[in-house]
């Protein structure tokens, strides 16, 4: 180590600066770590022991305290040396245990997949988050280390890096508002994933270099002269957007380089609030603003606690430019957000004394509790940590933030799930909208709620939601009510996958196969995988390369387990379409209907009765009165099997409830949309009901549940309606 400077004597004597430091305990520390890592060097050549350091050195820059410090220094030890977890806490204490363990990779457990890997890491972290925030704080100090020293990897790891980089760690660092290292992670992330747009962004900019100087300097110049005449203490900056801001608005959004307003920012801190006003004032008489580019983030702060006011204005010549003003406080904030206000308690010790604008962190754990693989939370988290979000009120004026896109169901949900589940409409400014409404800045949402027991979502909604959150939930409601069912209807699933597969296994050779691969998504029973299936939290078909692998190399014995089973002599009878359009196995001549309970469509999943002297009656798999477990039903043998002809086309009654708000002629606009889409009216019937509201009774005919959910798609969209159920359902 003879030629490298580990730059720790000069980090000692800066931190011996600040009382609040325990100067022998890092020290010691970093003694621990530089034996521990002994001769290990990096893939520049460096010793190892520089990276530990320089994270030290980050967290130090953004204020955190000693155990951070401590924990940055011994960060990587339990992950790459002879060190234990029990070490660390006896030399260290509980604290620097927690923090280190947080940010340690999980060990070599039985993962197959590089995905998993990576899955189950970002799993373990969150879960350390919730119980004390500084483990993501200083693993985006050693994420941000390990991006700016990544051009010693090869490029399939700079890109690999660089991508996780964007989608987790950059919006973490963005939620917790530390916006020097957010800046300086999407930054990097950007070069090495696109890097010739990277160069004709920073071409553009060193372009406008020498002009875009003059200009800014020209402004704050201006700026401070009005200002500082009639306050003190003022401080007047200027800055160019970053490169992946730019990056953002021009390759993602689809943006020219003209088009982009804020490329030059004058920031003006100032003493007090009333201070910011006041400079507003001044500025906008000043220069003339662009109508709809003020935004008041002082009175309404982000949810990270960002508060500034910003404006967007024409200078003398013309050129677009945006003005920030905050105070000193604010500034501290927007810069180092959770770090610039650290206390030693803060994040620690369950919800109680987690700070209100660290919820997201309990919602999206209690989010991953509920999801069935770590694949799937990470999707989540990438969604719900999206950079783009938008800013709503509740009807009391509360404000929520949601990814860009979330619908008034994501709202819901972000409320309570309690509201979720029993939504039936919900109404923007006043005004009622459609399910699949996607929310804008500043709209203020009230949920319609149903008061009935029973109400539960739909799972049309999972298709609709943006958020994990709102997904989670809506499994979870089906999950728990469902059970019975989704069991049944998963293991039909499996069944069908296996056998398109090939995968031929029978007895106990199949349900130990079922078993292991349960046990591998982290199952405890087989019943609760194919409960999983059922209710849509695990895609089968994705989990499908592996398990035939898995077939292929340990189950399959030989060719003739390839061979599809003998047909029964039950199952070779004749099977004979009905004039309705619907097939019975192993039934030829017999009268067929449907049942009035459900009102079975083409296309969907059914099954067949029969009924003593009445023929077969034809009910929705998932109708009420069809036994969850048909084989172990009272009398399994009257329950037959039967799908739809996809040549027949058959027209069917199906009958609707519309629920709208009473006014003169919903019911005209109602029968209008039906007829310009060309369905048949069988009946039709509307009342009044309770609150000014009113239920409009249809029956209509339909060709299938596809045409059914048009139709309920466009009459939703009629201004007033806010909920349609389907009889029977």
């Amino acid at each position: 180590m003879a030629e490298y400077d580990d730059g720790f004597s000069s980090f000692l004597e800066e931190i011996k600066k600040y009382p609040q430091y325990d100067v022998k305990k890092i020290e010691e520390a970093y003694n621990v770590a530089k034996e521990a890592h002994g001769s290990q060097k990096r893939r520049s050549g460096e010793p190892y022991i520089m990276h530990p350091v320089a994270v030290a050195k980050i967290l130090f820059k953004l204020g955190m305290d000693n155990e951070c410090i401590i924990s940055a220094l011994l960060h990587d030890v339990v992950e790459d040396t002879e060190y234990t977890l029990p070490f660390i806490k006896e030399r260290f204490g509980d604290d620097v245990e927690l923090l280190v363990d947080g940010v340690t990779k999980l060990g070599k457990i039985p993962l197959s997949t590089k995905e998993e890997v990576q899955a189950e890491n970002i799993r373990k972290m969150f879960m350390a988050m919730n119980k004390d925030v500084r483990v993501i704080i200083i693993k985006l100090a050693d994420r941000l280390h390990n991006m700016r020293t990544l051009e010693h990897m090869p490029e399939y790891k700079q890109r690999e890096k660089s991508l996780e980089t964007l989608e987790i760690y950059a919006p973490i660092a963005h939620r917790l508002g530390i916006r020097a290292i957010k800046d300086e992670l999407e930054d990097i992330a950007v070069y090495y994933l696109d890097p010739i747009a990277y160069k004709e962004i920073e071409n553009s900019l060193s372009m406008k270099k020498q002009e875009g100087e003059k200009f800014l300097n020209e402004i704050k110049a201006q700026v401070s002269e009005r200002i500082t005449a009639v306050m003190d203490n003022v401080n007047i900056t200027a800055r160019v957007k970053s490169v992946h801001g730019i990056f953002r608005k021009v390759y993602v959004k689809g943006k020219s380089f003209e088009e982009i307003y804020d490329i030059y920012a004058v920031r003006i801190i100032v003493n007090s609030m009333i201070d910011c006003y006041n400079a507003l004032g001044i500025v906008h008489d000043m220069f003339k603003p662009i109508p709809g580019r003020f935004k008041d983030y002082i009175s309404t702060p982000k949810p990270n606690g960002y508060q500034s006011l910003h404006t967007t204005v024409l200078s003398q010549t013309g050129v677009p430019f945006e003005i920030q003003i905050r105070t000193w406080d604010m500034h501290k904030t927007a810069e180092y957000g959770i770090a610039a206000h650290w206390k030693y308690k803060l994040g620690k010790g369950g919800k109680d004394n987690l700070d209100a604008g660290l919820s997201w962190i309990h919602r999206m754990v209690e989010a991953g509790e509920e999801t069935d693989t770590a694949e799937e939370l990470v999707a989540n988290i990438k969604g719900d940590l999206s950079i783009d979000e938008v800013y709503v009120f509740t009807p009391k004026g509360d404000i929520r933030s949601l990814p860009i896109g979330s619908t008034v169901i994501d709202f819901a949900y972000a409320i309570h799930s309690a509201v979720g589940n029993r939504m039936v409409g919900a109404k923007v400014d006043g005004r009622i909208v459609p399910l699949d409404y996607e929310i804008k800045t500043g709209e203020r949402i009230e949920i319609l709620t149903s008061n009935q027991p029973n109400k539960g979502p739909s799972k049309d909604w999972l298709a609709i939601v943006k958020t994990g959150e709102a997904r989670n939930k809506i499994r979870t409601w089906f999950k728990r009510e469902r059970r019975d069912e989704n069991i049944v209807e998963g293991k039909d699933i499996v069944d069908r996958e296996f056998h398109r597969n090939f995968i031929r296994l029978a007895g106990e050779k199949y349900d130990e196969f079922v078993r292991k691969i349960a046990l591998r998504q982290h199952f405890s029973d087989t019943d609760e995988f194919y409960a999983a299936v059922g209710y849509g939290g695990i895609q089968i078909s994705r989990l499908m390369p592996g398990i035939k692998d898995e077939y292929n190399r340990n189950w399959k014995e030989d060719k003739e387990t390839e061979r599809p089973a003998p047909v029964s002599a039950d199952r070779m009878r004749k099977t004979a379409p009905s004039s309705n359009g619907i097939i019975v196995e192993g039934i030829d001549n017999c009268l067929i209907k449907t049942a009035k309970c459900c009102s079975p469509l083409p296309g969907e999943e059914i099954v067949g009765f029969i009924t003593r002297g009445h023929g077969l009656t034809i009910h929705r798999r998932s109708c009420i009165n069809v036994p969850a477990d048909i084989e172990n039903c009272a009398e399994p043998e009257r329950w037959i099997k039967a799908h739809w002809d996809e040549n027949v086309k058959v027209e069917m009654k199906s009958t609707v409830e519309v629920y709208a708000i009473d006014r003169d002629g919903v019911v005209l606009d109602i029968t209008s949309r039906l007829m310009n889409m060309h369905v048949k009216i069988h009946s039709i019937n509307a009342r009044p009901i309770n609150d000014g509201n009113c239920r409009t009774t249809l029956t209509v005919a339909v060709n299938s549940k596809e045409h059914l959910d048009n139709i309920v798609k466009s009459i939703r969209k009629i201004q007033g309606v806010y909920h349609i159920e389907r009889s029977g359902v």
